[in-house]
């Protein structure tokens, strides 16, 4: 059936064609073309998924064939694209200095199935995804199945912002190829931040589809849709996670970056200068996949860990899919088990931890090193990574009634009158911070919790950096000449980084010990030589 469908869509686009390229067109199979290419004054050309490139005939293309097409189509619009009604194919115009149309890319649109079976595990989990890639390359064709699965097998409340017409093809009617989903048309691209948040206040999603997110504008509306609760899959420009992070446009949409300065013994401990850049919040989007190619998918399957693995250069390896493969992914039925079993931990850890709520003094005495924190007009997100990164005995609550510390956003003070006077009745300590950046609250929590920079060094440097600190310092050794190096005890998944960093050093590393004493030995001298 797919195949009949495409074939057809395949005979609306030729039937806009000039009659001569129509016929030059007989020979060649466009099976696997992706555009045709006609400038003003050059041959057209056909350009395929393998880069290659066929010369459509001898003609030169003349103005008299960019005005049979174009009288064909729908006007394009302010982005200079258009479309071919009940299609997927789209039309885009290059003009003049006076608006002429001199060129045209007529992108060939098709319905292909079976390109997200690999990744539908991810897509079951409820979580927002990001697709990198770099044009050509297939974003939109997943984009498209997603909403179908989505919205036809899971039954889930699918709405697409559809800005350039590409996902669910042109006309008023959306293309059958995204089932059930409803489709928002943008009127012009400025207009595509707009569309994703009336989409959200108007009608009720539970996923939203966009493609091609390419403004810091769009990407604040992306992360206002998540904290809303809604499911987001997405496209943005760029080829790799890493591009992602170096784009301070569009940083935001997997934690966005800042600046800290670490002190003297931390920035000696770490091996690294005094400023480092570090994840700001969290990440927009839960998962990230770069599409590699149409074939081959990598997958970072926590988006905050792969972010912060790359800002402090440790090594790290994405999840490779092939489109091709079946993968042995966990049922539904065994992930709902799953959840209900952290679901019940949950609940079980709070009990505990209510039984010693007999009095707000009685629990503050039965746990005086754990605070909990109100806040005014302060980023939680900014909050949350200060408390994870300090490893603080803290939480924030919504009722000031619980609460130990009352932390404000100075410029809100005045809207905050009530809060303030209530803070006071409970003789609550108020401290004031003068923005939202990561600094600042950090600094003012510090001061909150009475908690001195040496204090916070243990928290701040995890077990896995520190393993890593000491396999880079057992490294110099082998490299100075030493004989083996044996490093401490760690669980399996440290040891996989120590392995990973000692082989981007070209030495070679083993695993020795057996349960919880095994380790890693970093072969060196004579040993090091005859494994060479």
């Amino acid at each position: 059936m797919d195949k009949i469908q495409f074939h057809n869509d395949l005979r609306r686009l030729i039937e806009i064609l000039p009659p001569k390229i129509v016929e030059a067109l007989k020979p060649y199979n466009l099976d696997d073309a992706i555009e045709l290419v006609l400038d003003l004054g050059r041959v057209g050309e056909i350009r395929y998924s393998d880069k290659r490139t066929d010369f459509i005939g001898s003609d030169i293309i003349t103005e008299d064939d960019i005005i049979y097409i174009t009288s064909r189509i729908q006007p394009f619009t302010n982005d200079n694209r258009s479309g071919i009604a009940g299609t997927l194919h789209r039309i885009s115009a290059i003009k003049n200095r006076q608006g002429k149309v001199v060129g045209l890319t007529c992108r060939i649109g098709r319905v292909v199935t079976g390109t997200i079976a690999c990744i539908k595990d991810f897509v079951l989990q409820n979580k927002s995804i990001l697709f990198l890639g770099r044009p050509g390359v297939g974003k939109t064709t997943k984009l498209r199945e997603i909403s179908r699965l989505v919205a036809d097998d899971l039954g889930k409340r699918v709405v697409i912002v559809d800005t350039s017409n590409e996902i669910a093809g042109d006309g008023d009617t959306p293309h059958p190829a995204i089932g059930r989903a409803r489709r928002m048309q943008v009127s012009q691209p400025i207009y595509q931040k707009d569309v994703m948040i009336e989409a959200v206040e108007n009608h009720t999603p539970e996923v939203i589809v966009v493609d091609e997110i390419g403004t810091e504008e769009e990407a604040q509306a992306a992360r206002t849709i998540a904290e809303r609760g809604v499911m987001l899959i997405a496209t943005a420009h760029g080829n790799t996670l890493d591009n992602l992070i170096k784009n301070p446009t569009l940083s935001d949409l997997v934690g966005g970056v800042s600046s800290v300065t670490l002190g003297d013994d931390e920035a000696k401990r770490r091996g690294s200068q005094k400023t480092v850049l570090e994840r700001e919040k969290q990440p927009t989007f839960d998962i990230v996949i770069e599409i590699i190619d149409r074939n081959t998918l990598a997958v970072y399957k926590n988006t905050a860990e792969a972010v912060d693995y790359i800002l402090r250069g440790w090594p790290i390896r994405p999840e490779i899919r092939k489109v091709d493969q079946v993968y042995d992914t966990q049922p539904k039925e065994e992930q709902t088990i799953v959840q209900e079993k952290i679901k019940e931990e949950e609940e079980n850890l709070a009990s505990q931890k209510l039984k010693f709520s007999f009095s707000r003094q009685e629990y503050v005495k039965q746990v005086k090193d754990f605070k909990k924190i109100y806040i005014y007009a302060v980023s939680r997100t900014v909050l949350d990574k200060v408390l994870e990164r300090l490893n603080l005995q803290a939480e924030i609550t919504r009722n000031i009634e619980e609460a130990d510390i009352v932390i404000v956003h100075k410029a809100f003070a005045k809207g905050g009158t009530k809060i303030l006077s209530i803070a006071n009745d409970y003789k609550l300590p108020i401290y004031y911070v003068r923005s939202n950046s990561m600094s600042q609250v950090q600094k003012v929590v510090k001061e909150a919790l009475h908690i001195t920079d040496s204090e916070t060094l243990q928290g701040y440097y995890d077990d896995a950096e520190r393993a890593l600190d000491e396999a880079k310092a057992a490294i110099q050794k082998i490299l100075e000449g030493a004989d083996n190096v044996e490093l401490q005890p760690q669980n399996q998944q440290i040891r996989k980084l120590q392995h990973e960093l000692v082989e981007q050093h070209n030495l070679s590393s083993e695993s020795v010990g057996e349960g919880s004493e095994r380790r890693l030995r970093i072969v060196g001298g004579s040993d090091f030589k005859n494994a060479g």
